[in-house]
C-alpha cells in the first residue's frame, strides 16, 4: 500500500464520531508499548510504571549485543490482510538515542508518522530540536530540589487532569543534588504545548518541564527534568505520561491505595525501656529483666479514632485479640470501658481476627536466651505449636467477635507477629501445622510481613497479603519513647546505639547523629514515614500498612503520619482521584489478579488491539482482564468500568471473551499536525540519582 493512502486513513480515524471502520485497510494498532532503553533511570521509571499497572510493553536495550534491529518489519506488518502497528506508543531515552543518520531512528519516525504513534522523550535537554529554546541564556539549567512546579491549565484539562496543580520536587538531603532540569520556553515558530512548568529563577517567565511538540507529522512528549522511579515528582506525573502516550486506551490500571491495619486491639503492648534498651515482658529482654509497663488504648482513644475516621473519610482495620478484653475484665471487676466503647462503635471500623491471645504460632519459643530460639524435642527436631492449638486461637477469637457483633470477614486472619510462617534466622520454614489449621477454619487470606516476604504466596488454603510495617514501634505510646528506640536501632555503637545499622549496611542506614527526643519525632520521623507511605500510595501499591493499638493511645503518635499521607494526597490530587481504602480480602484479590495477569502477559497469552473506535482483548478464560479506557466507553450497550482519575477502568472476569469495547467519539484525538523541526541529535543530559536521605528497612520489623 502506498504511504499517502495509509496516512489518509489515519486522518479519517482521527475524526470524531462514527462507527468502527469495516475496511480491511484500516490499521490495527496493538495495545503494547515499545520501550527503548539505554540503561538510564528515566526510561526505567516509565517501564516500572507500565509494569506495575499491567500495561504490556516490549523492551529493547541499546546496550545489549544481539538486540533486535528496529526497522520497518520490527514495527509493523500485516495480519489477515490488515496493516498492523505493533506498538501504540514509543518510549525513547531522549528524542534520538541513535547515532547521526541512524536508519533505526528514520524507521521510527516513518512509523510514527504513518500510524499516528506518539513518542515519549523520557529525558532530554531544551533546544530547538525538541521545540524549545536553548536553556542556557534563555532559561535555566540546574537543580530543582525543593521547587514546586505546576501543571498548566492545558495539562489539567488533558493528560494530567487527575492532579490539582502542584508538583513538588523532593529535597531530602541538603548535601545531595536530587534533581536537575532545563526550564525553557517554546522555540520561535514551534508547535509546542507545555503541560508542566516552573518559574525560571530570576525571571518573570515560566519554563516547560513536560510538554508536547508536534512536528513533521509526529508528536513527542518532551520531558526536560531528570528523575528515577522512586522520586515523588515522577510518581505524580507517571500516570499522565502513560495516558498521554496511549490516548487513555491501554491495558492495565492504576489507583492510589491506602489501608492501615491496627494490630493488638483490646490487648496491651509492652513498653520500651530507655534505660535497658529492651522491652520488659517481651523476648528482647532477658527473662525477669525490667518491670513491664503496658500500653493500652482507653475509651477516649477509641472515640478519638472514630471521630478522626469520620473527619478524614477513611476507615482503619482493627486486628483484635479478644483475650485482651477478657483478661482486663477479670483484673478490673468485670469492667472494660475500651471494649464497651469499641463494641458500641463496631460498625465504624473494619475488623480482622488477630487470634485470641496473640500466641506465637510457629515453633515453641525458648525465651531463656536472647535472642530466643526454637525449642526442640529429644533428638533435636523442632517442637512445633500444634494444629489444635493454632485452630483454637483462630476459632475462639472468631466466636468472641461474633458474639460481640463485630462485622467480621471470616476468611481474613492476622497471626500474632505473623507467626507460623517462616521467620529468619530462628525458624527458616513454615510451621507444618499452620496450613491444615487455616483450612480447618476457612482462612483464605493470611497477613504476612512485607519486610520479610515481598509478594504473595500460597499457604494451604490461604494466600498471603503482604503488609508494610510502619516505623512507628509497637512498644511506644509516647513520642519520646519512639525516638529513643529509633536512636537505639539507627545509630552506631560509638553513638550509643545498637549497631544494627553497622552490621546490616545493605539494608539499614545509620543516622548521622542521634535524634533529639523532643523534636526528633515531628521533625524527622514523621516526615520520613509520611514520605515512605505516600510513595507506596503513589506507586499503585495496594498492600496495607500496619501499626499497633499502642500508637493510637497516649500521645497518639500514629496520627501525624496518617494525617501527613492523607493531607498530602488531598493537596496534590483532584477530586476525581480519591484514596482507595480496601479491606484485606479485597487487597489480596487485587494482588492475586495482578499476578495471574502478569504471568499471562509475559507468556504471550494476551492479545489486544484497537481498530478505529473498537478495542478487542483476547485472553484465556481463567485470566481476569484489566483495562483503562476513556470515560464513555461501552461494552455492548452498557457503560464500561469504574470512574477514576478521569478515565474508567475495571477487571473483567467470569464473562465470555473476547472483550470488545467501543470508545466514545470524544476519545478520538485530532489529526496529526505538520510542522518544522531540525534533525535530532545524540546529546545526553545528567542522570537521576536514587533519592538521598531515606532510611531503608531494618532486617526485622518492630512488632508484637
Amino acid at each position: 500500500m502506498a504511504l499517502p493512502t495509509v496516512c489518509a486513513l489515519i486522518a479519517v480515524l482521527a475524526l470524531p464520531g462514527g462507527p468502527a471502520q469495516a475496511d480491511d485497510a484500516v490499521p490495527r494498532v496493538d495495545l503494547r508499548v515499545l520501550v527503548v532503553t539505554d540503561g538510564g533511570p528515566a526510561v526505567d521509571a516509565i517501564a516500572a510504571e507500565l509494569d506495575t499497572a499491567g500495561t504490556p510493553y516490549t523492551e529493547v536495550d541499546l546496550q545489549q549485543p544481539g538486540r533486535p534491529v528496529i526497522d520497518a518489519a520490527f514495527l509493523a506488518d500485516t495480519v489477515e490482510g490488515r496493516p498492523r502497528a505493533k506498538y501504540q506508543a514509543v518510549v525513547l531515552p531522549n528524542d534520538n538515542p541513535f547515532s547521526a543518520g541512524s536508519p533505526e531512528m528514520a524507521a521510527l519516525a516513518t512509523y510514527e508518522r504513518t500510524y499516528g504513534i506518539p513518542q515519549v522523550d523520557a529525558y532530554t535537554y531544551a533546544r530547538p530540536e525538541v521545540g524549545l529554546q536553548y536553556a542556557v541564556g534563555n532559561g535555566y539549567a540546574g537543580s530543582l530540589d525543593g521547587v514546586e512546579a505546576q501543571v498548566t491549565t492545558v495539562g489539567r484539562a488533558g493528560p494530567f487532569e487527575y492532579l490539582d496543580g502542584a508538583v513538588p520536587f523532593e529535597d531530602n538531603s541538603p548535601s545531595v543534588g536530587e534533581s536537575y532540569a532545563y526550564l525553557s520556553q517554546p522555540a520561535v515558530g514551534a508547535d509546542f504545548t507545555s503541560y508542566v512548568d516552573a518559574q525560571i529563577p530570576g525571571r518573570a517567565t515560566r519554563g516547560s518541564l513536560v510538554g508536547e511538540y508536534r512536528h513533521d507529522g509526529r508528536r513527542e512528549l518532551v520531558v526536560t527534568f531528570v528523575y528515577n522511579r522512586y522520586q515523588q515528582q515522577f510518581r505524580l506525573l507517571a500516570r499522565g505520561i502513560v495516558e498521554w502516550m496511549t490516548g487513555g486506551v491501554h491495558l492495565g490500571a492504576s489507583r492510589n491505595y491506602f489501608a492501615v491495619h491496627v494490630d493488638d486491639v483490646f490487648a496491651a503492648d509492652d513498653r520500651w525501656d530507655s534505660t535497658l534498651n529492651c522491652t520488659p515482658g517481651d523476648v528482647d529482654c532477658a527473662p525477669g529483666e525490667g518491670v513491664p509497663n503496658p500500653i493500652r488504648m482507653t475509651a477516649a482513644d477509641a472515640e478519638y479514632a472514630a471521630t478522626w475516621q469520620n473527619n478524614r473519610g477513611f476507615t482503619m482495620d482493627f486486628a483484635y485479640n479478644a483475650a485482651g478484653s477478657v483478661d482486663h475484665r477479670q483484673d478490673n471487676n468485670g469492667v472494660d470501658l475500651l471494649a464497651d466503647k469499641l463494641i458500641v462503635d463496631r460498625n465504624r471500623f473494619r475488623w480482622i481476627n488477630h487470634t485470641y491471645t496473640h500466641a506465637f504460632l510457629g515453633c515453641e519459643q525458648d525465651v531463656s536466651v536472647v535472642p530466643w530460639r526454637c525449642a526442640t524435642l529429644p533428638g533435636g527436631t523442632t517442637k512445633w505449636v500444634s494444629r489444635n492449638e493454632i485452630s483454637d486461637e483462630i476459632a475462639t477469637n472468631r466466636v468472641w467477635g461474633q458474639l460481640s457483633g463485630l462485622p467480621l470477614e471470616n476468611t481474613e486472619l492476622v497471626t500474632g507477629e505473623h507467626s507460623g510462617m517462616r521467620l529468619l534466622p530462628q525458624q527458616p520454614t513454615d510451621n507444618p501445622n499452620l496450613a491444615p489449621a487455616l483450612a480447618d477454619n476457612g482462612v483464605s487470606w493470611l497477613a504476612s510481613d512485607n519486610s520479610r516476604e515481598v509478594g504473595q504466596r500460597q499457604l494451604g488454603s490461604a494466600t498471603t497479603v503482604p503488609r508494610y510495617p510502619m516505623n512507628i514501634f509497637y512498644n511506644a505510646g509516647r513520642a519520646a519513647e519512639q525516638v529513643d528506640e529509633y536512636n537505639w536501632i539507627y545509630t552506631s555503637r560509638q553513638q550509643g546505639g545498637s549497631g544494627i545499622c553497622e552490621d546490616n549496611p545493605a539494608t539499614t542506614t545509620c543516622l548521622p547523629a542521634p535524634l533529639n527526643t523532643t523534636t526528633g519525632y515531628p521533625d524527622y520521623i514523621v516526615p520520613l514515614e509520611t514520605r515512605i507511605a505516600l510513595g507506596h500510595v503513589l506507586g499503585n501499591d495496594p498492600r496495607p500498612h500496619f501499626i499497633h493499638q499502642s500508637n493510637l493511645a497516649e500521645d497518639r503518635i500514629a496520627y501525624p503520619v496518617l494525617n501527613g499521607v492523607l493531607d498530602s494526597h488531598a493537596r496534590l490530587f483532584a477530586d476525581n482521584t480519591p484514596v482507595v481504602n480496601l479491606r484485606m480480602k479485597d487487597i489480596g484479590a487485587e494482588l492475586r489478579k495482578r499476578s495471574v495477569w502478569k504471568s499471562a502477559v509475559e507468556s504471550g497469552d494476551i492479545t489486544a488491539y484497537r481498530i478505529g473506535d473498537t478495542v478487542t482483548v483476547r485472553a484465556p478464560a481463567t485470566v481476569a482482564v484489566t483495562a483503562t479506557m476513556p470515560a464513555g466507553t461501552t461494552r455492548d450497550t452498557a457503560a464500561f468500568g469504574q470512574a477514576y482519575a478521569g478515565k474508567v477502568s475495571a477487571w473483567v472476569t467470569g464473562t465470555p471473551l473476547p472483550l470488545v469495547l467501543t470508545l466514545p467519539p470524544s476519545a478520538v484525538s485530532g489529526t496529526v499536525q505538520g510542522g518544522t523541526g531540525a534533525p535530532a541529535t545524540n546529546e545526553t543530559a545528567p542522570r537521576a540519582r536514587v533519592p538521598a536521605g531515606v532510611l531503608r528497612q531494618v532486617p526485622y520489623s518492630r512488632e508484637r
